[in-house]
């Protein structure tokens, strides 16, 4: 985690000669991260005496000593945090120092009050500890459940703030004598680490048949469950694994037969699982990674890194992947081509707790650790739900007796132009506060409910942002429960109380109702906030963007959003600050046919695309002879044609997401349909030719144009002549790949293309701040294109980084929007 300097705030109206006794006041991701125990160290080191505690505003330290050695003492604080830790202010106050001074330095028992602190997310286990889960000769030898104060569960077994054992799921679990000697040690890296256990005291981990039946152990293994679980996987079964945010679902990568059932199990048809493996040599037998992608995946958060796979085949080829050159594929197990189907990429993690490395110890191999659930579902995370919920899938279960208070999935990361690019935001990073940039500092207490999709919530308390973990699909009922439940938790550890709730305007998204809802019901003024406005806020805030900073000139491209003048924006060109925006230009709007089965079925897009740009006659003469044509005569495109004629079901979008959807089936990719979100164009990019794309001459990209929308003058993105070149290239038999790598230029082209226009005036730059946002910059290759091209153009380009470009990072956007136009009334009112 990165520690930014943080602010320290002396008294000085004291004379510090005479100064010995402070009050030392620290903020930050401070309880539950080992703080106090270093706190205690550092004083003792000092020759300090007094006492630490947590509170309900973070740490507090009551010192006596020299006025130099609590100056030290800071110092040492500041470079000596522990690794989890994040300090972001230290203020002093002295005090009058007639009190008599206690004989040593203590940390004394936690005190609640009005919450003004953050709780850590869990870590991945330090070295440590996993080294003590390994030695034979100690007392946690094979313990799978290892912590200390550097690592381990914490916001996933929290229930309130101050961060303390009794407020946990290790409430229950009283430490056996050695335990708790570590617990009381100053010097003992366990000192004061909540979720502290062994073998004799701490939660135990059992395998277990899901059907109530006894294991047969004898079978399986001579050591433990855990190790049992291993010899389960290697004989292609299917298990449930408890993690620590929630229950996943596990079977042997390479066995194909096995991740089609978990597949037609788990009603994921498409979608790529992620993997794990014991080791960064078994993960670089499988995919390319490089050295900051070592990083990532070796580092606190253990997120889900997505790796260029190491064999890129030809379409087609229906073998795994992970196979080098000249090796013989009975010299190592390839990965299933089901595991990760039309991908370039896969998602791999490292083991993130003592279980999962002790478990995958004999395994030379990876395997699938997908959320237990099944497709949209949310994920599992309580024992008795195992059996209902889980029971049909798998057939065995490796479980503990901790609860998961909070359920937490695993974060996605991506490498790209040599930054880590969240595009889940959830274990390891949530609910870390994001600081709002300069001009933010006083902000009221606000609270943005997200989107439909992707949902995640925010809250704004003292000049943070706290982003919650990633929600999910608010159209699952089960999942929309659970929004709601974290939505009270949220206020409960936090002690939030907003003043006013931010919406999208988008009128039938769930989360807009409940938001309207809570506003009548609390009394509470509502700010609805555009979709694509929202985007841009958050990239701005990702960037540390100031309040009063210029306006950006905002590229917004997704799939949807509900536009400001009552119809479907998705490719939105926007001049934008915090407070306010204005649409510049846009995509061409464009029928969705069947309104949301053309999320689904992607040759509606074709079709209306064709229809949008040329008319079937024309295209019929043109291009009969395409297999595409074919096709499209087996629909119902009398029905189709009427509905575009009388509008019906049909309604207007400006999507970029939908252009890529279009653009993919015609190819042949995805053409009848999807079985995930963004499915289409994520199996367009990853079939892109690299020669192409960085070698051939840019003439040959396909080419839009910027005519003006009848009525409004809005320049837009006309795609009739990419329509007619890449037509022109089915026609010529080019290949898919070539295609896909014209598309991608041409588009980034246009983008550059239609920002150069906006923001030039009389031959003079007007905006020179560029920020790029909205799910369809998830596409790698389109991202690095645009940036490229802009910065060749001498443009600031910003990105997303800490949170996700998708509608992932939207309620950070709904929050500042809503914030910057309080302070603005404030300001304009004083």
């Amino acid at each position: 985690m990165s520690k930014p300097a943080p602010e320290i705030q002396a008294d000085p109206s004291h004379d510090q000669a005479s100064l010995s006794r402070e009050i030392i006041r620290v903020t930050g991701i401070v309880q539950g991260v080992g703080l106090r125990p270093t706190v205690c160290r550092l004083a003792n080191e000092a020759e300090l005496t007094g006492h630490v505690l947590n509170d309900g505003q973070g740490v507090l330290i009551h010192a006596w000593g020299k006025r130099s050695a609590i100056d030290a003492f800071i110092i040492n604080l500041e470079t000596q945090a522990p690794r989890l830790a994040r300090i972001d202010s230290i203020k002093r106050t002295a005090l009058d120092s007639a009190e008599a001074a206690p004989a040593c330095f203590s940390i004394a028992a936690s005190d609640r009050n009005a919450v003004q602190t953050h709780i850590a997310p869990d870590a991945a286990t330090c070295p440590e500890c996993m080294a003590d889960a390994h030695d034979p000769f100690g007392r946690r030898f094979r313990y799978p459940l290892t912590n200390c104060t550097h690592c381990g569960p914490r916001f996933s077994i929290v229930n309130a703030i101050p961060y303390d054992r009794a407020n946990t799921s290790m409430r229950d679990f009283i430490q056996c004598g050695e335990c708790q000697a570590e617990y009381g040690s100053p010097m003992d890296r366990r000192f004061h680490a909540q979720p502290n256990a062994c073998h004799a005291c701490g939660p135990r981990v059992e395998l277990a048949r899901i059907d109530g039946n006894p294991v047969c152990m004898e079978s399986l293994t001579q050591l433990d469950d855990v190790d049992a679980a291993a010899t389960l996987l290697q004989n292609g079964e299917i298990l449930v694994i408890k993690g620590l945010g929630g229950f996943h679902l596990a079977c042997d990568a390479t066995n194909t037969e096995t991740v089609e059932k978990l597949r037609q199990r788990k009603q994921r048809y498409g979608k790529p699982f992620a993997l794990i493996a014991r080791d960064l040599d078994v993960i670089q037998r499988y995919a390319r990674v490089t050295e900051q992608e070592k990083a990532l995946l070796g580092s606190v958060q253990a997120p889900i890194v997505l790796l260029e796979k190491s064999d890129r085949l030809p379409p087609g080829k229906k073998r795994g992947f992970g196979i080098a050159e000249g090796q013989r594929e009975k010299d190592l197990n390839p990965i299933s081509v089901a595991v990760a189907p039309g991908q370039n990429t896969v998602g791999f993690m490292l083991p993130y707790t003592p279980l999962h490395q002790l478990m995958l110890k004999r395994m030379n191999r990876p395997i699938v650790l997908t959320s237990a659930n099944r497709s949209d579902e949310p994920q599992v995370i309580g024992n008795h739900e195992v059996h209902d919920r889980l029971g049909d899938i798998a057939e065995y279960v490796l479980w503990h007796n901790r609860d998961i208070v909070n359920r937490v999935d695993d974060s996605v990361v991506r490498m790209v132009l040599g930054k880590p690019r969240i595009i889940r935001r959830s274990r390891g990073y949530a609910p870390v506060p994001l600081p709002l940039p300069t001009g933010f500092e006083h902000a009221p207490e606000l609270l943005a409910m997200g989107a439909e999709l992707k949902n995640t919530f925010c809250l704004i308390k003292q000049g943070n942002a706290i982003l919650s973990q990633h929600i999910g699909d608010l159209e699952n009922a089960e999942t929309y429960a659970d929004y709601q439940k974290n939505l009270a938790l949220y206020a409960d550890l936090f002690q939030h109380s907003p003043r006013l709730i931010a919406v999208d305007a988008h009128p039938e998204y769930l989360s807009s109702k409940l938001g309207r809802l809570w506003s009548g019901q609390r009394d509470l003024p509502i700010t609805e906030v555009q979709h694509h406005h929202a985007h841009i806020a958050a990239c701005l805030v990702d960037n540390h963007y100031p309040f009063d900073a210029p306006p950006v000139l905002g590229v917004a491209l997704d799939g949807l959003g509900f536009g400001e003048d009552g119809t479907i924006w998705g490719g939105e060109f926007l001049r934008a600050d915090y407070i306010q925006a204005e649409r510049l230009a846009t995509f061409k709007p464009v029928a969705l046919l069947g309104g949301a089965h053309a999320m689904r079925e992607p040759w509606r897009n074709t079709y209306a695309h064709l229809m949008a740009g040329m008319g079937w006659p024309v295209y019929k003469a043109n291009f009969n002879e395409l297999e595409l044509t074919r096709f499209l005569e087996e629909q119902a495109l009398d029905t189709f044609s009427a509905m575009l004629k009388k509008g019906m079901n049909a309604p207007l979008a400006s999507s970029c997401g939908r252009l890529f959807d279009a653009v993919a089936a015609a190819i042949g990719i995805c053409r009848t349909g999807v079985s995930y979100e963004g499915q289409a164009a994520i199996e367009l990019e990853a079939i892109v030719d690299q020669d192409t794309l960085h070698h051939e001459d840019d003439r040959l990209a396909y080419p839009f144009a910027i005519p003006y929308l009848p009525g409004s003058r809005l320049p837009y993105v006309e795609p009739l002549a990419m329509w007619q070149a890449l037509l022109g290239d089915l026609i010529l038999k080019t290949p898919a790949p070539i295609m896909a790598a014209r598309f991608h230029k041409g588009l980034a082209k246009i983008i550059a293309t239609m920002v150069r226009k906006l923001t030039t005036k009389n031959d003079e730059r007007i905006i020179n701040t560029i920020a790029l946002s909205g799910g369809v910059f998830h596409n790698k290759t389109l991202l690095e294109q645009v940036v490229m091209r802009l910065e060749n153009d001498q443009y600031t380009v910003l990105t997303h980084h800490q949170i996700p470009a998708n509608d992932g990072g939207l309620a950070l956007g709904q929050t500042v929007i809503a914030a910057a136009q309080l302070i603005r009334r404030k300001q304009t009112c004083a």
